[in-house]
């Protein structure tokens, strides 16, 4: 019975240790080295020892029960079923284990922050689409990993329990009592501590370099805590009184002077593209690479030139990180939380107003192209509650233009597009959205633009946009044709860029086409969220139901634009650039001649943000 007190407490070491190894591995893959390791480890501590606690829990217990003087306890075939019990327990907490480590190691690369939830809502709702970033040869060493990791977990503990249930002797009620004591004392490392708050991610920040925070976070408690928070919308960002906090955004939206709006569209109701890139940004427009030829060319001139040609938005920022978040943005005027994905709940965003929705009440015919899967992430109900009568995806295409792991190339998809407008003669005014695909991970697109990969991919759907829209020029259509050009989400390119930094936000947005009454450059701050409110406000349609959309071309409003990261906010406009890490609990940045102003609005909105998901 002795020694079974010591199991207890040698799991809750061994789970410990197994967790303090992992920061190691993880600063020598993501900070090139260990010259941070006893800070991570130290501050990371209590997260580590909560997730052991938690993973204690069930072997005390099962130990406990094996040692009550009961008689169903004491027959001698009973001891056969608690080893059976404690097995099954612990292969399924080291796979466990072993995947919030693994996934964490993989996913990091493209996000930029510790495992959530988002892994487990895009496997759910199509796991084929969630596996595409990945190589053959990323996924190998996954499972290798895995594997690895897994045997390593059950070792220690097939070890320790060898002889758990082997010792007999006469059975005494104080080891029974000590059991008990230790079983109930895993509440302070799982609580951390006695104190009012309970253990969160952000107890164990401690730097301004945000790898060291991540690196400290445990990733199965990370993956946990955000799981468990899905649908508590109503008590997330409390930073100030209800009150406060909608008087706050209230001054957002009002009027600071006269109606003051530009019009700078010639017809009335024009045909509407609005065209999707994923993950361009607008350093990307800025870069010069090497091509196949040797010599260094612009990375995408076709975007380049059309943003002399057009309207130019050049202080213009993405509201959040991926695609489902983006979309909601672009097209409802809706700032896209950046901690849960409202694509989830068709429901909240079956309640909310869109640029679709109002152009349907306006006779405008809707149509979505996309060469993935529509119904990841619940593309499609999100799509078909907009209004979206067809909806254009990889399954309308033969199979043999299914060549990517996204589904169908850009290339393929542009000239579906504009295959149709030229047989297409409809009666009213359209507007039609094309999502684009390729330059996602893991770029695969055929070589022949640039000697990098990733930025190859960037060239290739460049040259594919520049041709629909020539093509579309050469057509009577032209004439009224607004072509609205925005990336989803923040860039992927430079590679391994801090979430933190507001540039990795800033964006391209592009109007071109023959409505456009002339080229101009728009200095105006604002963000994915203002898209609609500017449209509609083009279109002499009302936008107030469109509670967080902002019209640009409004002199007589206050501007700004805003965005999420996970898990902090931004909030930029002419007087200061301010991005809270709500993790840290901190303005890590604070720029500009009025340092301070933003930090209260950004939480602010924020905190209405979530009240009104709540609502919904």
């Amino acid at each position: 019975m002795k020694h079974k007190i010591f199991l207890i407490v040698a799991t809750f070491v061994a789970w410990t240790l197994l967790f303090i190894l992992q920061k190691p591995v993880f600063l020598l893959v993501y900070d090139g080295g260990l010259t941070d390791l006893w800070p991570v480890v130290g501050h990371g501590l209590p997260l580590d020892l909560s997730m052991a606690g938690y993973l204690t829990v069930i072997p005390a217990l099962v130990l406990l029960l094996s040692d009550l003087p009961l008689a169903v306890f004491r027959r001698p075939s009973a001891d056969r079923w608690w080893r059976l019990a404690l097995a099954a327990y612990f292969g399924v907490a080291s796979v466990a284990v072993a995947l919030s480590f693994v996934a964490n190691m993989g996913l990091y690369a493209y996000w930029r922050f510790p495992l959530d939830s988002t892994p487990v809502f895009f496997l759910t709702s199509s796991p084929a689409d969630a596996l595409a970033s990945i190589s053959w040869g990323q996924g190998l060493m996954a499972l290798v990993g895995l594997v690895l990791v897994v045997a390593l977990i059950s070792l220690v503990f097939h070890l320790l329990y060898l002889k758990a249930f082997r010792q007999k002797g006469k059975r005494k009620v104080w080891p029974v009592v000590v059991e008990l004591l230790l079983l109930a004392s895993l509440f302070l490392p799982i609580r951390g501590g006695v104190t009012v708050s309970s253990m969160n991610t952000g107890k164990v920040y401690f730097s301004h370099h945000s790898v060291l925070n991540h690196a400290a976070v445990n990733p199965l408690f990370s993956f946990m805590e955000s799981m468990s928070h899905q649908e508590d919308f109503a008590s997330q960002y409390r930073f100030m009184d209800d009150a406060e906090a909608h008087r706050i955004v209230a001054d957002l939206n009002r009027p600071v002077g006269s109606a003051n709006h530009t019009q700078v569209l010639r017809c009335e109701q024009p045909d509407v593209y609005v065209v999707i890139l994923e993950s361009f940004s607008d350093t990307v427009m800025h870069t010069l690479a090497e091509g196949m030829d040797g010599r260094k060319w612009p990375v995408t001139p076709n975007l380049n030139k059309l943003s002399e040609e057009g309207i130019f938005f050049r202080n213009f920022y993405a509201n959040s990180f991926r695609t489902d978040r983006g979309l909601l943005s672009i097209l409802m005027g809706y700032p896209a939380p950046s901690v849960v994905s409202l694509m989830k709940y068709p429901k909240k965003t079956a309640a909310l107003p869109s640029i679709a929705s109002h152009l349907a009440k306006a006779g405008y015919g809707l149509e979505y192209y996309y060469g993935g899967d529509a119904d990841f992430t619940n593309m499609r109900s999100f799509l078909v509650n907009q209004g979206f009568s067809s909806i254009i995806s990889d399954v309308d295409f033969p199979v043999s233009a299914r060549l990517s792991k996204w589904g169908v190339p850009d290339n393929l998809l542009f000239q579906r597009v504009e295959k149709e407008l030229k047989v297409e003669r409809p009666s009213r005014p359209m507007m039609r959205v094309i999502q684009t695909s390729s330059s996602h991970e893991p770029f695969d697109v055929p070589p022949g633009y640039m000697q990098d990969k990733t930025l190859n991919a960037f060239a290739f759907v460049d040259s594919y946009l520049g041709d629909f829209v020539k093509s579309l020029r050469k057509t009577d259509r032209w004439d009224r044709s607004l072509v609205v050009i925005v990336p989803d989400h923040l860039g992927a390119w430079p590679e391994e860029i801090d979430n933190f930094k507001p540039w990795r936000f800033h964006c391209p947005m592009i109007w071109t086409g023959g409505a456009i009454e002339k080229p101009m450059v728009v200095d105006t701050y604002a963000s994915q969220q203002d898209i609609a409110a500017t449209l509609l406000a083009q279109l002499g349609l009302p936008h107030n139901d469109l509670l967080f959309s902002k019209d640009i071309f409004d002199a007589s409003i206050p501007h700004y634009a805003f965005f999420l990261m996970n898990d902090g906010i931004g909030f930029i406009d002419t007087d200061n650039t301010m991005i809270y890490d709500n993790k840290l609990g901190r303005t890590v940045i604070d720029e500009g001649r009025q340092k301070g102003k933003n930090l209260q609005r950004g939480k602010a909105l924020l905190q209405v943000l979530f009240d009104d998901i709540a609502q919904r």
